[in-house]
């Protein structure tokens, strides 16, 4: 038995900001200097991220024209967006506003405390959740009642009643759906979700599944001057992805297999994510990609082979983009000489780093052109770990 993917949708919060917007906010809770300035600007260049959306972004206030001077706000953040206007020299702009990350007053502010950011985890999850479920199963073959089971995913915040009795309410799902939530597993945990919609199919054959992941990782940007938060609030954004599928004994396609799963030997301390006083705090350490580029061959070259396949037999990739140099190492590792992960790359410039609902993004865009199967689905978490799908 595997699991089809019968339909899939994403969503994201109504309000985004360009890459130049965020970097301009990130300064007021990051740097002291103009060097420190310089640098960050920089390192926002190089992210690979043109475009996010966050929750946390308001309704923008009225265009302002080209020539007029904005008032100086320091919690306003630019969305990026430019309106039609009858000359260049009157182009409008928008200006998205925030206000839960005050400038950082002195350099021991921390920012919202993790009693705030819960807060606002459970103002705007239920919603974000909904809009990609709701849309899912409208695409799918299934009334909202026929829906068994009911599977979860997120990493960024912990509110109970959660977003599982979240989705009953609001999506029409039976109360007596079987529940399972895949917490705190970081950017694999989609991966880890299928697994257990896989689990679910191979044991009731007349099991009908809706998974759904959502994360609100701007919720969690961290003040001050240190590496590690820096390149995280350089790359992370906020989104939603949702599943519906059942079981599928026939020769149907995308249809998930198999999962695998490995950790990498003594990287226990290359990727974390912890709650702390102010927000879940990620640490990344430089040496991530070469333990990708080293271990992610041999791994995944043992693992397709038992299963019949072999590196070349892949016609698709959806790797989880985390970013840039994890793309580059996944490609000196797998010896991609084409762009085999296009997709991989526009999703993290048109979205940014969403951590768990990511890879779902890159897979519907491979479902939308048709993309050759068999499909490898790759992401890496805290661990460091290695999960994988492989769809047929």
């Amino acid at each position: 038995m595997s699991f089809e993917i019968q339909a899939l949708a994403t969503a994201t919060p109504q309000h985004g900001i360009d890459q130049v917007g965020a970097a301009e906010f990130a300064t007021t809770i990051c740097c002291e200097t103009e060097q420190q300035r310089r640098l960050l600007a920089g390192l926002y260049r190089r992210a690979g991220v043109a475009y996010r959306h966050s929750v946390l972004l308001e309704s923008p206030t009225p265009p302002l024209a080209a020539t007029e001077e904005p008032a100086v706000d320091s919690r306003a953040v630019h969305d990026g967006a430019v309106s039609t206007a009858a000359t260049p020299q009157a182009v409008p702009r928008t200006r998205a506003q925030q206000s839960f990350f005050e400038p950082a007053s002195d350099s021991e502010d921390c920012g919202p405390t993790t009693t705030q950011r819960m807060a606002a985890y459970e103002r705007h999850a239920a919603s974000l959740a909904h809009r990609a479920a709701d849309l899912a199963l409208q695409r799918s073959p299934y009334a909202a009642e026929e829906i068994t089971h009911l599977i979860t995913v997120s990493c960024t915040g912990f509110a109970a009643p959660g977003v599982d009795l979240s989705l009953i309410r609001s999506c029409g799902l039976r109360p007596d759906v079987a529940r399972t939530h895949v917490g705190f597993m970081g950017c694999h945990g989609a991966l880890n979700g299928l697994r257990v919609a896989k689990g679910y199919a191979d044991s009731d054959s007349d099991a009908r599944v809706l998974l759904c992941a959502v994360e609100l990782c701007t919720l969690h940007h961290q003040y001050g001057w240190h590496p590690d938060r820096i390149v995280s609030n350089s790359l992370f954004a906020d989104g939603a992805a949702a599943v519906v599928g059942a079981g599928s004994p026939a020769k149907s396609h995308w249809r998930v297999t198999s999962s695998g799963s490995t950790v990498v030997p003594g990287t226990e301390e290359a990727m974390t994510w912890n709650v702390r006083d102010h927000g879940f705090e990620m640490t990344l350490s430089p040496q991530v990609p070469d333990a990708i580029r080293d271990e992610l061959k041999p791994w995944l070259t043992r693992w397709l082979g038992a299963r019949g396949h072999s590196l070349e037999s892949i016609g698709s990739w959806a790797v989880h983009p985390g970013g840039p140099r994890i793309l580059r190492a996944c490609e000196e590792a797998l010896d991609f000489h084409d762009d085999q992960l296009r997709e991989s790359r526009q999703v993290l410039a048109d979205y940014g780093n969403m951590s768990s609902p990511t890879v779902l993004f890159i897979l519907e865009r491979l479902l939308e052109r048709s993309s050759p199967l068999p499909c490898v689905m790759l992401a890496f978490g805290p661990g460091l770990t290695v999960e994988a799908a492989l769809i047929e």
